[in-house]
């Protein structure tokens, strides 16, 4: 996925569409897969509830 695709434009504001790594911190966005979403830098993982 391109960093074009992880951001958007609000008016005069830019967003972000995806979370942080609460470890990493700013810049560092968690990888959204079909049941956990993680960091590929430190490996910071959270399992979603089924």
């Amino acid at each position: 996925m391109a960093k074009i695709d992880m951001y958007e434009v609000d008016g005069d504001e830019l967003k972000r569409k995806r979370r942080n790594c609460p470890k990493c911190g700013d810049g560092v966005f968690l990888a959204v897969h079909k049941d956990r979403v993680s960091c590929g830098k430190c490996g910071y993982t959270e399992f979603k509830e089924k």
